[in-house]
């Protein structure tokens, strides 16, 4: 699966998300729910970056500018933020997982405890 357009959409459902990650050079999977959250239940292969401190570190998880990554939370909307800060710092191919590890663990791994 090739990467949408971040022209025209901001989000992507986790089953695209599902196939994003399980291709040859997957995106980055970033986590900015917060430590007890992500203590409680997280996607495998993920990296913790808090939205509560997401400017000072999370320009340090990206090699590159064009790096993708998608952005998870609980529901979607702290992921969203996520995003349009990182657009507005110039980083192209970053999306926001619609739904959140929520949606996730209901459509793709119900093995994921839901909160």
């Amino acid at each position: 699966m090739t990467l949408p357009d971040p022209t025209y959409t901001n989000e992507l459902d986790p089953l695209q998300c599902q196939q994003l990650l399980a291709s040859e050079v997957p995106p980055l999977l970033i986590d900015c729910r917060e430590l007890n959250e992500f203590a409680f239940c997280r996607i495998d292969g993920s990296a913790l970056v808090p939205l509560s401190n997401f400017t000072e570190k999370a320009e340090a998880e990206f090699p590159e500018k064009d790096t993708p990554a998608i952005i998870y939370c609980h529901h979607g909307v702290r992921s969203l933020n996520a995003v349009f800060y990182l657009r507005a710092q110039g980083f192209t191919h970053t999306y926001s997982m619609r739904g959140g590890i929520d949606l996730w663990s209901l459509e793709i791994d119900p093995s994921i405890p839901r909160y």
